[in-house]
């Protein structure tokens, strides 16, 4: 199991409103600005500017599904895989840890069945998620994602998910969501339903990414070693990078021929075994 990353002897106290960058370390901030251009290729990708003024193509909106659906369903198991490293009578930052992690693993225990629905609207089909072939670059955002949260620290495995994933989806969510152009494309009879998925992570989870920004923070401390604010910068910039990277293949994947897509080689580590 990784080892936990201790508290420093300067623990970390927050100076202002959970929502308030200033209210972060100096460190915490830097992180933010240096991660900022890989964070605003996702956000603005034009996956998702395109599905809000109405111009993805059909092809482009089932890779979209199909790809990041792995993600979506894997990721209560990714926070279930981090409450494995707490441990009682670590300090408060560990029972934060603790009930945000169970917390959310009920909330996010829906999302899927939600996801699901997003896809039947567009005529994807379950099985087509459940058994389809993911795109290569969908399959290393997942493997990434599921790596980190089984050999990294939890501060580490936290930053990579519930920040960096969690809260980049809110943001993307809520463009597309900014207008009602695409919740109104689908019939009124499906739309409450088709939408649900992109409603909730648009609205519920603003506080979610800086709760866990606030954990990371009590795990490492106010003043963690260089190479601890290294891990931590790095891994939330490889979680939006793999992110940009899988959003690219579902417009890259458009000129491809489905015969073509389904003889794509599925990479190595993936035949692996995960436990």
């Amino acid at each position: 199991m990784p080892s936990i990353q201790p508290v420093q002897s300067d623990s970390f106290v927050r100076t202002g409103p959970l929502m308030d960058l200033g209210s972060y370390p100096a460190w915490v901030q830097q992180m933010v600005v240096d991660c900022a251009p890989v964070r605003q290729r996702v956000v603005n990708h034009a996956v998702f500017t395109s599905m809000r003024d109405l111009r993805l193509s059909e092809r482009a909106a089932r890779n979209c599904l199909v790809g990041l659906w792995p993600v979506v369903e894997q990721f209560p198991q990714f926070m279930a895989m981090n409450l494995l490293k707490l441990r009682y009578a670590q300090g408060p930052a560990h029972e934060l840890a603790r009930r945000y992690l169970i917390r959310n693993i009920r909330v996010e225990q829906h999302h899927a069945d939600y996801w699901i629905d997003w896809a039947d609207a567009h005529g994807v089909p379950r099985e087509e998620l459940l058994h389809g072939e993911t795109p290569p670059a969908s399959q290393a955002l997942s493997y990434w994602l599921w790596n980190t949260c089984d050999r990294d620290s939890l501060a580490v495995a936290m930053a990579a998910t519930n920040y960096a994933i969690e809260g980049v989806t809110g943001e993307w969510a809520a463009l597309v969501c900014a207008k009602d152009d695409y919740e109104n494309s689908f019939p009124t009879d499906v739309r409450k339903k088709a939408t649900r998925w992109l409603r909730l992570h648009a609205h519920y989870d603003d506080m979610h990414p800086w709760e866990a920004l606030e954990i990371i923070c009590g795990l490492v401390g106010h003043r963690p070693a260089p190479g601890v604010v290294e891990s931590l910068t790095n891994a939330v910039s490889a979680s939006y990078h793999y992110l940009a990277l899988a959003l690219d293949s579902c417009l890259a994947d458009e000129t491809m021929p489905p015969n073509v897509i389904a003889m794509m080689p599925r990479p190595a580590y993936l035949s692996q075994s995960r436990v």
